[in-house]
């Protein structure tokens, strides 16, 4: 039986496409997209999943955990973060909605361990645009663009990881190196970057549903 993936996505979607796509054309033969989550109400991957019909789900930090609470008042915005994700992972767990992996392609928020610890029985992967142990956390692509205009790294590239609470510190799946040049500009680097993303994401879930058997 085909297994469940569902896809966290905060943007555009890209990456989403990517599988989507191989699920269509059969490159990932063992699984399908039972549903997206974005983080953002405008995220274009909402689009692209609604034109394949895939159902889709808002789970909103900004507008609706963060409303009313100031960007000064750490303490509840850091409350309202650990509901956030344990309102996720309760929505997830509902019987409609389980999957049997969660993708994170292009989730721009970081999971708690309020939400991998009611998890730990489903594999999470995430794609991160730079190799192991190499700038985790945001801004990935152009702290590494700038690294390698500054002559302190030569290769960068992006990899397919499991989901620890260690950010961007889980065991990687699939790593794909990528060349600096000297004098590229950010934009033609990150675009290099996101081709290789999307034949890394559907590489990752191949292989995480490889291990599922």
């Amino acid at each position: 039986m085909a297994k469940k993936i569902l896809v966290l996505i905060s943007g555009s979607g890209t990456n989403l496409q990517a599988i989507i796509d191989a699920v269509e054309n059969k490159t990932i033969a063992d699984g399908y997209v039972s549903q997206v989550i974005s983080s953002s109400p405008k995220a274009y991957g909402l689009t692209r999943a609604e034109s394949s019909r895939i159902p889709t789900y808002v789970h909103d930090l900004q507008n609706q955990y963060f409303k009313g609470i100031p960007k000064e008042n750490k303490r509840e915005r850091k409350q309202a973060r650990e509901k956030f994700n344990q309102d996720l992972a309760a929505y997830i767990l509902r019987p409609e909605n389980k999957p049997d992996l969660i993708v994170c392609a292009g989730w721009m928020l970081i999971l708690s361990p309020t939400f991998l610890a009611p998890l730990e029985s489903i594999p999470i992967i995430n794609l991160h645009p730079a190799l192991p142990g190499a700038f985790a956390g945001i801004n990935a692509i152009e702290r590494a663009w700038k690294a390698g205009q500054d002559g302190e790294i030569t290769t960068a590239g992006v990899m397919i990881h499991k989901v620890i609470a260690e950010v961007d510190e889980g065991e990687p799946l699939v790593v794909k190196e990528i060349d600096i040049k000297k004098g590229e500009s950010l934009e033609d680097y990150e675009e290099r970057v996101h081709k290789v993303e999307h034949v890394a994401i559907v590489e990752g879930v191949i292989k995480a549903l490889k291990e599922l058997c």
